[in-house]
């Protein structure tokens, strides 16, 4: 679960709504390992939970077998961290670990990091029908909409089983042939902290 769709310091956590967290377990099998963006209000109830800002999933090492992301949309000053790194460690959850990884974000297809940990590295990713995701607040329905539009993206080896849990929520495009220029997109760039995660 996030920290907050602004800040990560906000008083209010918002959550993931009901029927993307039954997607996501149904993409999984039915168990989620790994919520390294929870909060007490979390109704994802992984096997392992992390919450912000005690413990920081950017500092450990997501060596779980399936793992779901709802990471916090703005920056968090405190930490010098974004979105940007909690996608990259997804991605490095995946490669590194060989995880299954779901994580609702914002689409942000132009920017840097969409082409460095999704375009380059996710395997599908689905586009909500939800103009405006109707994301928990502190666990109950809060009735307000995300401001942007909203994405799942999924890093993994069951596109197919990702594809039928999600497509009644959105299009589901493969990424299978997504390439993009040589030399861009080199593995340390998605390091974001090595010593910590090798060490855990």
């Amino acid at each position: 679960m996030t920290a907050g769709r602004k800040n990560v310091d906000t008083v209010k956590h918002w959550g993931t709504p009901h029927k993307y967290v039954e997607a996501v377990r149904e993409t999984f099998g039915g168990s989620v390992h790994l919520d390294p963006c929870s909060n007490e209000w979390s109704v994802v109830r992984a096997l392992v939970e992390w919450s912000l800002p005690e413990n920081d999933g950017l500092r450990k090492k997501w060596d779980f077998p399936t793992i779901y992301v709802n990471p916090p949309y703005g920056a968090d000053y405190e930490r010098g961290t974004r979105i940007s790194d909690w996608l990259k460690m997804c991605a490095l959850a995946f490669h590194d670990f060989g995880a299954e990884v779901i994580a609702l974000v914002p689409v942000a297809a132009n920017t840097l990091h969409w082409k460095e940990s999704v375009w380059a590295r996710a395997t599908s990713v689905c586009f909500l029908y939800d103009t405006r995701v109707r994301f928990l607040e502190n666990g109950k329905d809060g009735g307000k909409g995300s401001p942007m539009a909203n994405a799942t993206v999924y890093w993994g080896i069951h596109p197919e089983r990702f594809a039928k849990s999600f497509s009644r929520h959105g299009a589901v495009v493969s990424l299978a042939d997504v390439k993009l220029p040589k030399g861009r997109l080199e593995r340390q760039q998605l390091r974001l902290i090595p010593d910590e995660r090798k060490t855990g």
